[in-house]
């Protein structure tokens, strides 16, 4: 069969692999990607037995050809050869007997060890995931989505979709939209795994086994819908939007959800000045508090305690001109009488949900604009409001102090001698305050890595080593812990809290080698069991 050479610019043949395949293209394509192994491609093609006979061509019937790449629906050859095609490209495949139908041919128009060749344009493809990793669930992308975030686990979704059983009966839809949170796993799971992989816009075509939509026999125990007994599903899902959803305080006591996306990427800090807009409401709807507005904004400065914690906290992830809805549970709402008779209508323990626009902030000035002088008296300021959320308990809002404290001096290049020893002496007590919050708020590997910054400056410091210690003994490092309490002795023997510590220390390595000495005896038994 002649092959077109008038219309087409000449390339060079290449070789594909190490098994003969060879390669040479008619037309460049239009992208540069190339389909993977799984999806399904759709191809022009025409053929012939190398010196032989003719055999079909889709352009003759006028149809495309699909098939699954990589799945063994067609020869080896085809398979290796269009993964390296890109959308558009047209090329002439020579395809070796081992890599078409090898040494028994397939009579009567491929006679044995026939090479074929092979005149391919490669339409289209749409892209085809196995989601669950054994076949389970599938996803066909039918219509690329924008951009290249997808929702994550606790993102609120907005989409259409339509599930119909394999002989076509629907069984649920939703053709005007939905919205749900991913992690509600709304319908049946594959539908929350694949909108995990999803852009916005995008419009895929999932096909759900029976086995991943049940569980122990049970045809309900996982899905919202019944499906007869070892019937598949088919949905057709479509991601209009979605929500951010952020756990602000890593416990999701404190979550945000974006209404409407700020500007640039800088948030408000401790002692920024902000403006905002808030209505505060019970779960129920009701309102208990609003603050503020487009002409006269409420202003207050952040974590001054001057708002609940938990509003405070997500203020500060905000950027300006974002729009959320900021859910609060009682552990960082209002913690006081006070606050709740004030409010007249806030019972205790309240789910507390606020809607919150950041108009504006301001900053505090930058650390790296600030005169010597004014660092040290900012260092000190801040040091001593953390000490007063210390005494308060409040370990978490003194922490946060004392790191901003121990910031202005970090860098100390420009101070002279005596100012050097001032901003030393700051550091260390900084930093063994917030290591005192971190060992209260159980963050014991931050304790250490604390006390290890304060030691790199004095080591001698026995405050720092007996905190050191107690964070390693909180985590079972013993040798690291006598260590330090050794050391602390050797500094200042007489030192009574030292002392309690280095007897608590002794008795835990006893308790842990008792328990290793029952674990091991418990265990050489029943080895001496088995050997009976």
């Amino acid at each position: 069969m002649a092959l077109p050479s008038s219309d087409f610019p000449s390339f060079q043949e290449i070789e594909i692999g190490t098994q003969g395949l060879r390669k040479r293209i008619l037309k460049e394509g239009i992208s540069w990607q190339t389909p993977f192994k799984g999806d399904e491609v759709q191809v022009h093609y025409s053929g012939h037995v190398d010196g032989g006979s003719i055999l079909d061509s889709s352009r003759d019937i006028g149809t495309p050809f699909r098939f699954k790449l990589g799945q063994g629906e067609v020869i080896k050859g085809w398979d290796d050869g269009i993964a390296t095609m890109r959308k558009g490209e047209r090329a002439v495949f020579t395809i070796p007997p081992n890599l078409a139908y090898g040494e028994l041919g397939s009579p009567p128009l491929i006679p044995p060890n026939s090479t074929l060749i092979f005149d391919v344009e490669l339409l289209s493809w749409n892209t085809i995931r196995d989601l669950s990793g054994d076949g389970g669930i599938l996803k066909k992308i039918v219509k690329d989505g924008e951009g290249w975030a997808s929702p994550k686990e606790a993102d609120e979704v907005l989409v259409k979709y339509e599930a119909r059983l394999d002989n076509g009966k629907i069984v649920s839809k939703a053709d005007e939209g939905v919205e749900f949170h991913i992690s509600d796993g709304y319908l049946c799971p594959a539908i929350s795994n694949a909108l995990k992989t999803m852009r916005k816009g995008e419009k895929a075509e999932l096909l759900v086994k029976f086995s991943h939509l049940i569980q122990n026999g049970d045809e309900t125990s996982r899905s919202d819908i019944r499906v007869p007994l070892n019937s598949n599903l088919v949905v057709d899902l479509e991601l209009i939007s979605w929500k951010r959803v952020i756990d602000v305080t890593g416990d999701k006591k404190v979550t945000k959800k974006i209404m409407k996306e700020g500007e640039g990427y800088d948030c408000p800090r401790e002692g920024s000045q902000v403006k905002v807009k808030y209505t505060g409401k019970l779960e129920d709807g009701t309102i208990f508090e609003r603050k503020g507005s487009d002409e006269e904004p409420f202003e207050f400065m952040c974590f001054e305690e001057q708002i609940t914690e938990g509003l405070d906290r997500a203020v500060m992830t905000m950027r300006k001109g974002e729009i959320a809805v900021v859910t609060i549970c009682s552990d960082y709402g209002f913690r006081n009488a006070e606050c709740h008779s004030a409010l007249g209508m806030v019972p205790e323990n309240e789910t507390l949900l606020y809607e919150v626009e950041l108009i504006s902030f301001t900053k505090d000035k930058e650390f790296w604009k600030m005169e010597t002088l004014e660092k040290l008296e900012a260092c000190q300021r801040k040091k001593d409001e953390g000490n007063t959320f210390f005494k308060a308990g409040e370990y978490w809002h003194a922490s946060k102090k004392y790191e901003k404290a121990a910031r202005y001096v970090e860098y100390d290049h420009s101070f002279s001698d005596e100012e050097i020893t001032k901003a030393n002496a700051l550091k260390i007590s900084c930093n063994l305050n917030n290591a005192a919050c971190k060992f209260k708020l159980g963050d014991y590997d931050e304790t250490s890595r604390l006390c290890t910054k304060v030691l790199d400056l004095d080591p001698y410091n026995v405050k720092a080593l007996y905190r050191r210690s107690q964070s390693y003994l909180r985590a079972s490092d013993f040798e690291k812990a006598e260590e330090d309490l050794k050391k602390a002795l050797s500094i200042d023997p007489n030192n009574r809290d030292v002392k309690v510590e280095y007897k608590k220390l002794k008795e835990k390595q006893k308790e842990h080698d008792r328990n290793q000495a029952k674990m091991f005896g418990t265990m050489f038994s029943r080895m001496s069991q088995l050997e009976m």
